[in-house]
């Protein structure tokens, strides 16, 4: 058997041929759908006026929540410049600084604080009570100590001393 000259049901080729021409003859013999891949409107549209809205579908390639995300990240990085921006400026500021330009901005803290400092120290002397205490005759001070020392115990061993 030549399987080159067979075909799979086990027709002669002959058969086999006819039923193939039957098969291609049947499906050239139905319609043939056409789907548009484009539509071109050729109205013109009017000279002059306002031209009448069309209906656009909304065919959304990237998903709503991806949008939010780069609005939100586009958000993000537009405070990031400008807080970047402002931290320059504060930057370019502090570098220009010199000795006598702090001086001039410290020196009226400084005085306040020289003021306030005088102000408070006149006021705490001010209120300070002056205690004299003057002692006549002579000053005895009498310590009696007794040693009364017992120890009991082995391993845990307990000291008393009584002082008296």
């Amino acid at each position: 058997m030549d399987p080159l000259h067979t075909s799979q049901f086990g027709l002669p080729e002959s058969e086999a041929a006819a039923e193939a021409r039957r098969l291609l003859d049947e499906w050239a013999g139905k319609p043939v759908r056409h789907h548009p891949t484009s539509f071109r409107d050729d109205t013109e549209p009017p000279a002059f006026g306002t031209t009448p809205p069309v209906r656009q579908e909304d065919h959304r390639i990237v998903p709503a929540w991806a949008a939010g995300i780069a609005v939100a990240s586009v958000g993000v990085g537009a405070g990031v410049t400008g807080i970047g921006c402002g931290a320059w400026l504060v930057l370019q500021g502090l570098s220009s600084v010199t000795l006598t330009g702090v001086l001039m901005v410290v020196l009226p803290f400084a005085g306040m604080a020289m003021v306030a400092a005088a102000i408070g120290g006149a006021i705490s002397k001010a209120r300070a009570v002056v205690t004299k205490n003057v002692y006549e005759g002579p000053v005895t001070h009498h310590t009696r100590i007794h040693n009364n020392s017992t120890t009991r115990g082995a391993f845990v061993a307990r000291s008393r001393n009584v002082i008296g």
